[in-house]
């Protein structure tokens, strides 16, 4: 890796000289401007806009431009004789956790490697101590003709610096936080979670730039005199969400159908909270009707029962009234006879 700048860190009296490389590398695919009518490549000259004459690099310097318009001129030996302590040195000023660093701040990452044997006790030791205390340091340091501040961590066995935005560069959030007041349902909130535990975690190794990958195969039929097919859009459902909850429940079943196609194990089960609601009500209910009818049924029977025995005990004491009435006429008759 090339290195980008030469320096030192500062921890505390302890100097340890390193080397700047950049961690991260781009690959998006770059394009050049044609003119369409010949395919000739433009290019963009410099020109005085006072003299419309073109100049070299040789004949240009800076200047800053004041409110009003005017230029100016600051030289190299200007910025040279400015007190900047960090023009060579990345020099650390605290040790913090790393929560404590907002990620809104970061910006590009360097790896710092150890330039020369007499570097590598110091630098190992830094290393260490960072891992730890389990913390970060947080340093300045100049790089472009600018003062910068930047995060020190540990990555593997090498230290890794990352550029930090100022804190007064960042932006307050509130203006794009939605207007007005808006409440969430629990159930929705429940569907949210769904969706999340089904979407699981991804490794981040397989994550790929899709979009580069078809640029290129593109330019490889282009360049092979191939005809290139448009892709058919994706159906993304576009457009205005109407009801939040059908979309969260034809989320859920999506990620889960694609799951399952994986073999990603095992996936969460969905319960919309409204629907269960209604169906345990409409149990309840019809638990309720069945006990009802059977009590109605009971108190028929015992009714019909209840009658019954009134009827029996009824026709009992009317035979029994009759058979009396019987037994006094044949009395009263036989008394009557003997008389005679």
């Amino acid at each position: 890796m090339r290195s980008i700048w030469n320096g030192a860190i500062s921890f505390g009296l302890v100097s340890i000289p390193i080397k700047l490389v950049n961690a991260t590398e781009n690959h998006a695919i770059s394009f050049r401007q044609i003119h369409l009518a010949d395919g000739g490549r433009i290019r963009y000259r410099k020109v005085c806009e006072l003299d419309e004459e073109e100049v070299s690099g040789g004949e240009i310097g800076k200047a800053y431009e004041d409110a009003d318009g005017t230029m100016i001129p600051i030289t190299d030996e200007d910025l040279a004789q400015l007190p900047l302590p960090t023009a060579k040195t990345i020099e650390i000023v605290a040790f913090v956790p790393a929560d404590r660093i907002d990620p809104l701040q970061m910006e590009a990452a360097y790896y710092l490697s150890a330039n020369g044997v007499p570097a590598a006790k110091p630098y190992t030791l830094l290393r260490e101590a960072l891992k730890r205390s389990n913390k970060v340091a947080v340093a300045k340091y100049a790089l472009r003709g600018r003062e910068r501040l930047g995060m020190l961590r540990v990555v593997d066995d090498v230290i890794a610096m990352h550029g930090l935005l100022w804190p007064d560069e960042i932006r307050a959030p509130e203006e794009a936080a939605p207007d007005g007041d808006v409440t969430v349902r629990d159930a929705e909130l429940d569907l949210a979670d769904a969706l999340m535990d089904t979407l699981g975690e991804v490794d981040m190794d397989s994550l790929h730039d899709d979009y580069r990958e078809a640029v290129e195969e593109l330019v490889a039929a282009k360049a092979a005199g191939e005809s290139v097919l448009p892709a058919e859009p994706e159906d993304t459902g576009g457009g205005k969400v109407i009801d939040l909850i059908a979309a969260l429940e034809k989320s859920v079943r999506a990620a889960k159908g694609s799951g399952d196609d994986e073999g990603d194990g095992d996936m969460a089960d969905v319960h919309p909270i409204e629907k269960a609601s209604s169906s345990k009500t409409s149990g309840k209910t019809a638990r309720t009707t069945g006990t009802a009818k059977k009590s109605t049924a009971k108190k028929k029977t015992t009714a019909k029962k209840a009658t019954a025995k009134k009827a029996t005990a009824k026709k009992t004491t009317t035979k029994k009234t009759t058979a009396k009435k019987t037994a006094a006429k044949k009395t009263t008759s036989s008394r009557k006879r003997t008389s005679a």
